[in-house]
Parts: C-alpha cells; sequence; structure tokens
C-alpha cells in the first residue's frame, strides 16, 4: 500500500462496544487501488467512541509511507466533527478542560495526522455501504471473541481511579 500518484488511499473505519462501557473492538478496511487490507482487535473493557477513535489510529499506524492524501470513511460523528470542526485543535489548547474523553487517542491522533493529509466523510452506519458494514462486522466480531480480548489500560485505569 505505497503507490499514492496512481491510486487515493480510502479508510474505512468503525468501532463497536457490547455495553458502553464493555466488550469493543475496531474494524478497518484500508483500499489502495486493487489492493486491500483489513485489521481488527477487540478489547475487554472499553467504550464505543474510544473504539470509533482508535480504528482511525490503528489505520494510520499501519501506514509505511507518510505525506499521503487520504479519505477517512467512518459513520462517527465524534470523530468526524472533532477534526473537521477543528474541535480537537481548541481541546488541546485548553488540555481538554471541561472533561473531555478521550484524551489519550486524541493526542495520538494527533500526532499520527501530522504525516498525512486526511479528510474525513461521514458515512451512515448499518446502510448500504459495504466497506463500512465489513468494518461493523470486523469490530462487532473482534467485541465477541472473548478468547482474544486486549486491556485498553488508560481506559481501565481511569475506571478504577473514579470507583
Amino acid at each position: 500500500m505505497t503507490d499514492s500518484k496512481s491510486h487515493p488511499l480510502l479508510i474505512y473505519t468503525d468501532g463497536a462496544s457490547r455495553g458502553n462501557p464493555g466488550n469493543g473492538g475496531y474494524g478497518v478496511v484500508m483500499l489502495w487501488g486493487d489492493k486491500k487490507k483489513e485489521l481488527a482487535a477487540g478489547y475487554r473493557l472499553t467504550t464505543n467512541n474510544r473504539m470509533e477513535l482508535l480504528a482511525v489510529i490503528k489505520a494510520l499506524q499501519s501506514l509505511t509511507k507518510k505525506n499521503i492524501p487520504l479519505t477517512i470513511f467512518t459513520d462517527s460523528k465524534y470523530v468526524v466533527d472533532s477534526f473537521e470542526k477543528r474541535w480537537l485543535h481548541n481541546w488541546i489548547k485548553t488540555d481538554f478542560k471541561g472533561g473531555k474523553k478521550n484524551k489519550d487517542l486524541w493526542l495520538e491522533f494527533y500526532k499520527l495526522s501530522k504525516n498525512f493529509t486526511i479528510r474525513f466523510q461521514w458515512v451512515k452506519g448499518h446502510a448500504d455501504n459495504p466497506y463500512n458494514n465489513r468494518c461493523d462486522e470486523l469490530a462487532t466480531r473482534a467485541a465477541d471473541d472473548k478468547t482474544n480480548l486486549l486491556i485498553d489500560e488508560v481506559y481501565e485505569n481511569e475506571v478504577d481511579i473514579a470507583k
């Protein structure tokens, strides 16, 4: 997935949570010309918004070529609006004042985003977009796979502190 001149990179992402919080997962489908790559993983305790954002992060982390334009399709208004409406820039300026959640993931995304020209495109979830539907399938399957769930350490530590 490195030929940026002949084909744009398209990334579809989705997150899922069984309960909110609960088991969660993310799914990613990356398309580059005739190449396709899928990513997914599940977590034992997390939230839907964390998985929506983590899907984007994992997609960006998997790219070996930097400084390329890409379009990320997601059904998460939380992710799209935070970037496209520049809410994230304000959150960073104010150090996430007011209890903005998922600071760890937003800072990781922000760091990664500097390596690319990113455009987000919102898509309706659970509709007729086959790639969004595939991401949902990957995310829910990962969340349901109780034998391979990872630990969302930052989230679980925050939950423990709040108790």
